[in-house]
């Protein structure tokens, strides 16, 4: 198992990339800390770990919110008495409109959840990770961190914060043998895409609009998280892993 006895905190845990992810490294052995802001799903994430025949819990949280990440960090910590894995994953889109039609609410609160969440996740798993003289954390970016996008001014921006601020972390942390990395997923089949769905011949373009000509699925990103948290990925950080099928080709 490649992350035998790794103790793991997922953010964003109760769906979506999040959920596969969860599900993925229980199965390759991790003590899997499900996070999400909505009990249920992550509960439910929870409940498909251990019918697996995994070891999960769930710890309900806002990232946007420094007490909540805290007390995820701290509690984490005091159970299992390390953390080896971060999953900064928790997300959310903004409202399409031109960027001078973008309110500040809007801009505020897709940034709190995407960059904030991001850092506030990092500034309670460093010092642990320090103190163990290990760790590996990955971030979810996106392939429009780095290409841009119309519409999307707060989302594209967030995302490409999430790249810097993972380079920044992995040059103060490399010396302490903490690593840690960045994914960009293309366009993943979960709910964060449904409303694109509702405009079918857009939704068409999208689909289509990489090398591989189709939608990614969460357990294939879930795939790419596992080994950068591996250590097959020992020597791998401070970069940021495109899996956008190619889209940033076209």
């Amino acid at each position: 198992m490649r992350l035998n006895e790794k103790v793991a905190v997922i953010t964003g845990g109760g769906s979506g990339i999040g959920r596969a992810t969860s599900i993925r490294f229980a199965a390759e052995g991790s003590v899997v800390v499900v996070s999400d802001i909505h009990r249920h799903s992550g509960e439910e994430t929870v409940d498909l770990i251990k019918e697996a025949g995994g070891r999960a819990r769930f710890i309900q949280a806002d990232v946007s919110s420094e007490q909540d990440m805290n007390e995820l960090i701290s509690e984490t910590e005091k159970r299992y008495e390390r953390i080896d894995i971060l999953f900064n994953n928790a997300g959310v889109p903004n409202e399409e409109v031109k960027l001078p039609d973008l309110s500040l609410e809007e801009w505020d609160r897709v940034m709190n959840i995407n960059l904030k969440g991001v850092f506030l996740g990092m500034k309670f798993a460093l010092p642990i990770m320090e103190k163990q003289g290990s760790g590996s954390i990955i971030n979810t970016s996106s392939y429009l961190g780095v290409k841009g996008r119309k519409y999307m001014a707060a989302y594209n921006a967030s995302k490409g914060g999430v790249i810097t601020l993972t380079k920044n972390a992995a040059l103060e942390y490399g010396p302490k043998q903490i690593r840690v990395n960045a994914i960009a997923p293309g366009v993943i089949d979960t709910a964060i895409v449904d409303k694109w769905k509702e405009n079918e011949a857009k939704w068409e373009i999208i689909t289509r609009a990489n090398a591989l000509k189709r939608l990614g699925k969460p357990e294939e990103v879930a795939n790419a998280v596992v080994f950068l948290a591996s250590d097959e990925a020992s020597y791998i950080t401070g970069t940021t892993l495109m899996i956008d099928g190619g889209a940033l080709t076209l």
